[in-house]
């Protein structure tokens, strides 16, 4: 079931960064029902892939996402911080693509797949063979992995991130210091996200995840507002 499920997962990843990133929802929706019942097929239980505690893992999430959104306002609030909420893959959308970011592709496209898939089958399977931490571990390294690609353009998108590794470096350096950060920052998250979802189900780090990618769209427009008045 693990190489089966790896596959699922590799094949939606190029599919949503390289084919057909517009149609992410539809295809991270199809990935994740297909991982589901690889997992189900294979004996884990409902209650083994992290759907449990719902109403716990619900609360510890909406708290957790609010301090999301307070984190945000203050890095917005303050001059030194700002920069780094300048992403051009947001202020280059419409207001209606900016919508369908945050409420269909981020929830469906991203945040759905990646959790159920990581910290649900994955995270589910390898614990059942070797144990919570070795799950841990398995599974947040794989996530970090899962972020070479969209990670590829994120110095384009995001000059403040990519001024952080840039030091005048050639460019294909300056994509592996880009990529290599977002592996490593991105494989400590789905550690925390694993522990979460120890202890709250899938809802904490759903809520979470969801909170972090979709206000990023709403702050990066706020934060250019406040930028431009000032200016």
């Amino acid at each position: 079931m693990l190489l089966r499920s790896l596959a699922v997962l590799s094949a939606a990843n190029i599919l949503n960064n390289r084919i057909a990133s517009r149609l992410g929802p539809l295809t991270s929706v199809a990935a994740t029902a297909c991982l589901v019942a690889l997992a189900r097929k294979s004996g884990l239980s409902w209650e083994d892939l992290g759907f449990q505690h719902g109403r716990k893992g619900a609360l510890a999430g909406g708290a957790l996402a609010l301090g999301v959104a307070a984190a945000y306002t203050a890095g917005i609030s303050h001059p030194r911080t700002r920069p780094l909420f300048h992403d051009d893959r947001a202020l280059s959308l419409s207001r209606a693509r900016v919508l369908e970011e945050a409420l269909v592709q981020v929830p469906l496209g991203t945040v759905l797949l990646e959790e159920v898939g990581f910290r649900g089958v994955l995270y589910a399977d390898l614990r059942r063979r070797y144990g919570t931490a070795a799950a841990t571990a398995g599974s947040s390294a794989v996530f970090g992995l899962w972020h070479i690609l969209p990670s590829m353009d994120m110095a384009k998108a995001n000059p403040a991130v990519g001024a952080l590794v840039a030091a005048e470096s050639p460019q294909h350096l300056h994509t592996t210091r880009v990529v290599v950060g977002s592996v490593v920052s991105t494989a400590a998250a789905g550690a925390l996200f694993c522990e979460l979802r120890r202890r709250g189900g899938l809802a904490t780090p759903v809520l979470l995840h969801l909170a972090t990618n979709s206000l990023g769209y709403l702050f990066a427009r706020l934060s250019a507002r406040r930028t431009s008045r000032e200016t």
